[in-house]
């Protein structure tokens, strides 16, 4: 089975995810930001994981801790459910339209993080989300997952379609790359024999 489930455990957060990478896209999701859990949910729907989610922040000071912390706690189970990544399809890239906004993310389950984000967005808040995490939480998520992502905006005016489309994105590259091929299941996808 593909599948792990992490906790992580700090002054300023507490926070427990499960993946299945072969579920049907299924999620549970709590933690206490409303836009980011929906975001979230985007991530188990699109690529077809089941994800469970649960944290606790000190919202009292402000989201940031709260929305990395998931993204460092949701790239290491990712990285303990893929294994030895046998058998995945490695590479997936998508372009991800929301009605006036376009966003492209290519992906590679490298095991060498590295994130280009090529975003930006014209207010702070979308509700009471700060527009500046979803990098943070892109950031958090390439570095513990091993990971190499560009997520890029080509165009877009509506902050929430620019940040969906990001997930969204993200959500439809990874379910394509840790799809298993079935030419070389039982192979680690790269000529040096490991990732």
């Amino acid at each position: 089975m593909r599948a792990a489930s992490l906790t992580r455990q700090t002054k300023e957060t507490a926070v427990s995810v499960s993946v299945d990478l072969d579920g049907t896209g299924t999620s549970r999701i709590s933690t206490g930001v409303g836009f980011f859990d929906h975001m979230l949910e985007q991530i188990a729907r699109h690529a077809l994981i089941d994800l469970t989610v649960e944290a606790k922040g000190d919202l009292h000071i402000d989201q940031h801790h709260t929305v990395e912390d998931v993204g460092i706690t949701l790239g290491q189970a990712l990285r303990k459910a893929l294994g030895e990544m046998r058998g995945i399809v490695r590479y997936a890239d998508v372009h991800l339209p929301m009605d006036e906004t376009l966003t492209r993310v290519a992906l590679d389950i490298s095991g060498r993080p590295f994130l280009v984000f090529r975003t930006t967005f014209a207010r702070g808040k979308i509700g009471e989300f700060d527009t500046e995490l979803v990098r943070e939480f892109f950031q958090a998520l390439a570095a513990h997952g091993g990971l190499t992502l560009h997520v890029e905006t080509l165009y877009g005016d509506n902050c929430h379609h620019i940040a969906e489309s990001c997930f969204k994105g993200f959500a439809r590259a990874l379910g394509a790359a840790i799809a298993i091929d079935p030419r070389q299941k039982d192979r680690v996808p790269s000529t040096k024999g490991t990732l």
